[in-house]
Parts: C-alpha cells; structure tokens; sequence
C-alpha cells in the first residue's frame, strides 16, 4: 500500500522582545493555534532597547535591558542546541516577566529545569551576542518597515516571504476564535496590496491565567 504524501508543516517566523504584553498574548496566541495547523514557528529575536535607542535615563532602560540580556541567552541557546528549545526558552521566560513579576530569575535555573547548558546564562553579559540580534532584527525589519514595534510575523505565501506587525491582541482568544484569526490572517499576509489594518488600542492586554500555558 502507497502512503498518500504529507504536507509539510507551515513556518512561521517570529520575532519577539520578552519585556512586551502585547508580543506576549499574540505568541501565546501562536502557540494555541500550532498543533492544530501544523505551525513550525521560528522563534527570532527583536531587541526593543536596540530598536528603540532607549538610553540609561529612560524609564524603560532598566526593564529592556533586562530583557536584552535574556535575549542573548537566547541567542547563545540557539547556537548550542538549535532552534527547537527557543520556544520553551520564551514560554518560561514570559511566565517570569508577565506572570510572575520575576524578569530578574535566574536564567541558569531556567535553563537547568529545561535540560539545556545551564553556563549559557552567561551569555546574559556578553555583548558579542547582540550582533545575531541586530542581524535578525534587520531581517525581520525589512520586511515590515521600521515603524512598528513587537511582535512581527513572516510567512512564506504565494506571492514570497511577506512580514506583518501584529496581530496586537487585547486578550487571548478562544480556540475557536483563534483559529478563525489564522485562518483570516494568512489570508490576509497573502495579498501582495495589504500594507495595513489597525485600531486603536485601549489599554494593556489582559494577560491569560497561567494555567492555559500548559
């Protein structure tokens, strides 16, 4: 008997800071969505302290640099042991940051509780590492223009790669209605004519309980 062929899996790239609610909620949001179309999502890093030239006399700074360093570690995770802890790394870095007000965790427990290379913690103070994450966030950037923050999404369509900001969402949604979301949103990433699609937002998103996080 022939097997029918099977579809490869759908990559998604995207680029996240763990400092931002809003990239948050719509990753969660990804990650609902994913065993049920089949997603490979490519975690990328995107640097809101970088990106935003957020200097030491700004409110922000010590936040995002908080954040920068955990996307060094990241990135250094990523050279060691590939792309597919990434995801895992972020999952358990934004329980910290959203969920448990704790941005200053020690990223070497994290790592040891996911099985990975409890050192790359160090990376934490290496800026050797911010090269990789300049160079991902120049990646993501060109496709989207500069004026948009965190998250970014690129998919590959019909029509080439084509990279959107967003989607900004309020709260998480339903299965149901997250489905129906990335149904409509690569319909939507797939029109060559579609640039933009906003409306204006009316506070900080409702960050899910926990518990949905698996």
């Amino acid at each position: 008997m022939t097997l029918a062929p099977t579809s490869p899996p759908t990559t998604v790239e995207f680029w996240f800071d763990p400092a931002c609610p809003f990239c948050w909620v719509t990753s969660r949001w990804i990650e609902r969505v994913r065993p049920h179309r089949d997603l490979e999502v490519v975690w990328q890093p995107i640097s809101l302290l970088v990106k935003n030239q957020i200097d030491a006399d700004h409110d922000l700074y010590d936040d995002l640099s908080t954040t920068h360093g955990m996307l060094r570690v990241v990135e250094a995770v990523r050279q060691a042991h590939g792309d597919d802890p990434v995801g895992a790394l972020y999952t358990e870095l934004g329980r910290h940051v959203h969920h448990r007000s704790n941005p200053d965790v020690d990223l070497a427990e994290v790592l040891t509780m996911l099985e990975l290379d409890a050192s790359l913690a160090d990376a934490r103070h290496d800026d050797t590492w911010d090269d990789l994450i300049r160079t991902s966030m120049k990646d993501g950037l060109e496709l989207t223009g500069d004026d948009v923050g965190t998250p970014l999404i690129a998919l590959h369509t019909a029509n080439g790669r084509r990279g959107f900001f967003g989607p900004v969402l309020g709260e998480l949604p339903t299965l149901e209605e997250s489905l129906q979301l990335w149904d409509g949103f690569v319909t939507m990433v797939s029109v060559p004519a579609l640039h933009e699609l906003k409306r204006q937002r009316t506070g900080p998103p409702r960050i899910p309980d926990e518990r949905v996080l698996g």
